[in-house]
């Protein structure tokens, strides 16, 4: 599970050969997660804290051509 970045409130990270639709893994500080999926950064299944989820959708927003090129490269390598 390639971790792709460690934040205040949470972690996020990619599966490698995860299934479809594109998305990532969130997953707060008290171990809850959930998947949010590329580009419409909706929440796919799970739940984490508010404060968890918006720092996690933050980042994503400023990253999305990081967290496309993680997914392709993750699904294919």
């Amino acid at each position: 599970m390639p971790i792709l970045v460690r934040l205040q409130y949470c972690v996020i990270f990619m599966y490698p050969r995860d299934h479809n639709p594109p998305h990532f893994h969130v997953v707060a500080l008290d171990g809850r997660d959930a998947q949010v999926r590329l580009g419409t950064l909706s929440v796919l299944n799970g739940v984490v804290d508010r404060r968890a989820m918006k720092e996690a959708l933050a980042w994503a927003s400023e990253n999305p051509d990081y967290l496309e090129e993680m997914w392709n490269d993750l699904r294919n390598g």
